[in-house]
């Protein structure tokens, strides 16, 4: 499928009605709120690109739920490159798993 970009805003809502995968360069530190139209079983991915400054970073609402209960830390240079894969369990689950640090 596509890939849709999102645009770095302090608060990033992803509309799962778009698409199953994402990208966005963060221009700013970013929350990824809880999303609008999550569907149970719907998986994808989200890669996070530092823009030219780097040190960028992300927080995440309370509806994703990552390995050992906490947010991973993102890849800190310009044009640094993190992927977070996710399956949505339900309407309020989100598991999701960090891979830091494409090169």
């Amino acid at each position: 499928s596509n890939i849709t970009a999102l645009t770095s805003a302090t608060t990033i809502t992803i509309d799962y009605n778009d698409n199953n995968n994402f990208s966005v360069t963060l221009g700013h530190n970013a929350t990824f709120a809880n999303p609008s139209n999550p569907t149970a079983g719907q998986t994808g991915s989200i890669f996070i690109t530092q823009d030219g400054t780097g040190s960028r970073t992300a927080s995440w609402g309370t509806n994703w739920d990552f390995i050992g209960g906490s947010a991973p830390t993102l890849t800190t240079p310009a044009a640094a490159i993190d992927r977070i894969d996710y399956v949505i369990f339900d309407s309020t689950n989100i598991q999701a798993v960090a891979t830091l640090n494409y090169s």
